[in-house]
């Protein structure tokens, strides 16, 4: 790894360092990096850190290095505007959209950009433990040695002393039952002072819709607390994607077109689309 790489994941490191609160819990929301190897980085001590390290140390803190142009489509900015109302003023809200739509990157750049916002990207492999681990870890806070119950007293009572704190659950879809109960206690805990928002495809709602109707427990709880009502995003509109292929480097109309035609509305196809254009523009 070359040190101009370096350099740059250092800077990038100080930013993240500054969003966490300090080195400790930078350190402490990522797996496998000590405070020490990244006090060692922001100071510049490099020659025992290993080309491993830098990469682990890039991943987990966000960096990236690809030449791919991403642009605020009409659903990101949506989408930003609810994370920021909702940190403003401790709201709580379900935002759902097609899978593709660009809601994790909007997330991501919420929180990268933004102090006390915490934001957790789900599996379906989550237990109880693992989901507040995870959370904690995000907050730069240590869960070794902790009970569940000893764990979610110590995400309530981080998030309390937090200045506008907002915590953003990505692909909540993915959750059990059981964790997803957890959000009624987290609500319960901080209402008023948290904002919190649920990110997921449609299926979330279909979910919680279909079991409040049938008196699944704790889905009428969740029901109400989200505002019985499930923020719709718009899906992505041919403007959005004739503004990422000119973003991208695509500007001749009838590749546009294609692209267009091509994407049925999702993201990674039109990244895929515009590589093989690219390709194929190259070869001619």
């Amino acid at each position: 790894m070359n040190e101009a790489l370096k350099k740059q994941i250092a800077e990038h490191l100080r930013g993240y360092c500054g969003r966490m609160g300090s080195q400790n819990k930078a350190a402490n929301s990522m797996k496998g990096v000590s405070a020490a190897t990244i006090s060692h980085i922001l100071s510049g001590e490099w020659a025992l850190i290993k080309d491993e390290m830098w990469r682990s140390v890039a991943a987990q803190s966000g960096f990236k290095t690809d030449d791919w142009q991403a642009v605020e489509t009409r659903d990101y900015k949506l989408l930003y505007n609810i994370l920021q109302d909702a940190q403003a003023n401790a709201l709580v809200m379900a935002v759902t959209g097609e899978s593709g739509t660009g809601k994790s990157f909007a997330v991501k750049h919420f929180s990268a950009q933004n102090r006390e916002a915490y934001l957790l990207s789900c599996a379906e492999y989550w237990n109880r433990r693992m989901f507040l681990a995870e959370l904690l870890a995000v907050m730069g806070r240590d869960s070794s040695g902790y009970t569940v119950a000893e764990m979610m007293n110590e995400v309530v009572r981080y998030l309390k002393v937090a200045d506008r704190p907002i915590l953003i659950v990505d692909e909540a879809d993915k959750l059990s039952d059981q964790v997803l109960y957890f959000f009624i206690t987290i609500y319960n805990q901080l209402e008023d002072h948290c904002g919190i928002v649920l990110c997921a495809t449609d299926h979330l709602a279909k979910r919680i819709i279909r079991g409040r109707k049938l008196n699944k427990k704790g889905y009428k709880e969740i029901y109400s607390r989200i505002g019985r009502r499930f923020v719709e995003l718009k899906g992505l509109g041919a403007a959005d994607i004739a503004a990422v292929c000119q973003a991208n480097g695509i500007a001749e109309k009838n590749d546009i077109r294609e692209v267009v035609d091509d994407s049925e509305g999702d993201l990674r196809r039109v990244k895929r689309k515009i590589h093989a254009i690219k390709q194929r523009n190259q070869s001619i």
